[in-house]
């Protein structure tokens, strides 16, 4: 059985080619000469944050003989910004939950015990506080400013100490070397 022609349609054959569109063209500036005694713009490359250069650094603690492939240190990256993002998503939802809109190492800690499993989860916990402890008592403790501040004026009420000798160096000196350290 033949198919049926219709009267209005033309066949496929007879339809007029479709017209093609110019390509765009790369304009040229009319002073070619200018462009080329500009200075040239450097571009800069879009930096990529990665964790590569922290896991070398453990890798070399824990096994200073052993090296790593890219293809493993990729593996590695796109593991830790998985766990990242696991241990994120989770503290974003404590806080949520308990109204805040602050996420504080409470909030983190917490997280760890539920994303990560068992031991791990202790030795994440344990890492971390030692790390924020580190980190608290690396904080400029405002009793020994004012400790600090209170014996430099007292020494210039006393006389001992004209106003404009005692500078921020003077200062800090005699913070490190003061008695109480």
């Amino acid at each position: 059985m033949a198919p049926k022609a219709s009267a209005g349609k033309k066949p496929a054959a007879e339809k007029a080619p479709a017209e093609k569109k110019p390509k765009a063209e790369k304009k040229i500036p009319k002073d070619a000469s200018a462009a080329s005694t500009d200075k040239k713009k450097k571009k800069h490359k879009k930096s990529i944050e990665t964790y590569k250069i922290y896991i070398f650094k453990v890798l070399k603690q824990v096994h200073p003989d052993i090296g790593i492939s890219g293809k493993a240190m990729g593996i590695m990256n796109s593991f830790i910004n998985d766990i990242f993002e696991k241990l994120a998503q989770e503290a974003s939802r404590l806080a949520r939950y308990n109204k805040k809109n602050t996420l504080s190492s409470r909030e983190i800690q917490t997280a760890v015990r539920l994303v990560l499993p068992g031991e791990l989860a202790k030795h994440a916990v344990s890492e971390g506080t030692k790390a924020v402890t580190k980190f608290t008592s690396d904080q400029t403790n405002p009793s020994v400013v004012a400790m600090v501040a209170k014996s430099i004026f007292e020494r210039l009420k006393a006389g001992d100490v004209q106003k404009g000798e005692i500078a921020t160096a003077d200062a800090s000196r005699w913070l490190w070397t003061a008695p109480w350290l």
